[in-house]
């Protein structure tokens, strides 16, 4: 995934309400409000001060001209978008990077099941076969090389991996695809301190035989790319 335009550099006054950051730009010192399209804690990714990149959108119908895209944590550039992962995770299926995952023929995106949910992306194989794939965001680290998921309670995740796991009730495949989006780690687990509830959830889905993947991404200034495996460890 390319950015479509340079980013613009800055250095982060504060996040809040959740989905507005405001930013003090290099160029000319000017303070600003960026959308944040992240409604997670971004637990020990907003602190003031932090580098960070903006993508600028001309269109005169956006309230806010500027999305913060990325941003600089323990030396690494961290990507904290969560509008990107579908596609981050959609282009490494056709690029058959998560090689269980391969030999479809249909890639759908956000496809109405369950109970009044959408998936994140159907696959479909010969004779009819499907594979219903959830994508999850994730960019918390607390321990080095560690990623963790969730940031936050996620009632709705909890959701998704009961509903995954009727699909495979049903006969389906079914998958949680987790992106990691910082390449400074190798290892994934839950963080069952921040939401019991969902690892707990998570334990009886992989039990119903809900695959669990997670892919590392390559984040740079001129785009975000999944390329690498990430070690399951929960």
């Amino acid at each position: 995934m390319k950015f479509p335009e340079p980013l613009v550099s800055g250095r982060l006054v504060k996040r809040y309400k959740r989905f507005l950051a405001d930013v003090t730009l290099d160029d000319d010192g000017a303070e600003i409000t960026a959308h944040c399209a992240n409604p997670g804690s971004m637990l020990g990714l907003k602190e003031p001060g932090s580098r960070v990149w903006l993508s600028r959108s001309d269109n005169p119908k956006r309230k806010l001209k500027y999305s913060w895209e990325v941003m600089e944590a323990d030396g690494a550039l961290v990507g904290i978008n969560t509008a990107h992962p579908n596609r981050l995770v959609e282009e490494a299926l056709e690029a058959g990077r998560i090689a269980p995952l391969t030999g479809y023929h249909s890639l759908k995106r956000e496809v109405k099941y369950g109970k009044n949910s959408r998936i994140d992306i159907l696959l479909e194989g010969e004779g009819g076969s499907k594979i219903y794939v959830e994508v999850k965001n994730v960019h918390l680290m607390r321990q080095q090389g560690l990623a963790e998921f969730p940031d936050s309670v996620t009632a709705r995740g909890a959701k998704h991996l009961a509903e995954l796991a009727d699909m495979v009730g049903e006969g389906h495949r079914a998958a949680m695809v987790f992106l990691v989006q910082r390449p400074d780690c190798d290892r994934i687990s839950l963080a069952a301190d921040i939401d019991p509830t969902y690892a707990a959830a998570f334990d009886v889905a992989e039990a119903a035989g809900v695959e669990v993947y997670a892919i590392g991404c390559d984040v740079r200034l001129d785009g975000i790319d999944a390329v690498k495996p990430v070690e399951i460890s929960t």
